[in-house]
């Protein structure tokens, strides 16, 4: 692989980012990325924040490496995972906790990602950039489905997923996974796309 290549994760792992209207079982490996944690509402002030500090790392990284001579690669789609007991929707959001992620090429190490931040706090941009780590996921066997419409009408679709789970012998066995496909700023809320994951184990 030369510099010269540029890398799409999104296109080099295609069928990890499925987006079918009916559920699906997959296979996902284990993936890095770079990812931020916090609590809270989603979209809410922290939210926003940590997305904020994860893209300025991301571009700053890769556009250190470009302009370096280092391999280059596309910053990809925003993900996260939820962590929750119980059933979300009896758990006030403000208590939600997440893990907002990119996908990232194996070769980005965690100097860079120091040295990103330090660029960019001399810049005067807010310390939440420090936050962005390293993350090794293996989410294995998964259920993945796309949902169309508002994040609040998710529930509908996750009810889908785990009947067609319970259909296999499987049950939801890790943090739920979102994909966003759709910009929440650009698309009106019943037109929105996100790609849901759940990783599954037998009942």
């Amino acid at each position: 692989m030369t510099t010269a290549t540029k890398i799409d994760l999104g296109k080099l792992h295609k069928a990890d980012y499925v987006a079918p209207k009916e559920p699906v079982l997959l296979h996902i490996a284990t993936a890095r990325y770079l990812a931020v944690a916090g609590q809270g509402r989603p979209g809410g002030e922290e939210f926003q924040a940590r997305i904020g500090a994860l893209y300025a790392i991301a571009f700053t990284v890769k556009m250190t490496r470009k302009f370096g001579g280092r391999q280059d690669y596309t910053v990809g789609r925003l993900e996260a995972q939820y962590f929750y007991d119980g059933n979300p929707a009896a758990i006030p959001k403000d208590q939600w906790r997440w893990q907002l992620m990119i996908r990232t090429p194996e070769f980005v190490a965690a100097p860079e990602l120091a040295e990103a931040a330090a660029k960019l706090i001399a810049k005067g941009k807010p310390a939440d950039v420090k936050q962005v780590k390293l993350a090794t996921i293996d989410e294995g066997r998964c259920v993945q489905m796309l949902h169309v419409g508002p994040y609040e009408r998710e529930g509908d679709t996750v009810a889908v997923m785990g009947a067609f789970a319970g259909q296999h012998g499987l049950k939801f066995a890790g943090p739920h996974h979102e994909i966003y496909i759709s910009d929440p700023r650009r698309m009106a809320p019943e037109k929105l796309k996100t790609i849901l994951r759940l990783p599954v184990a037998p009942v």
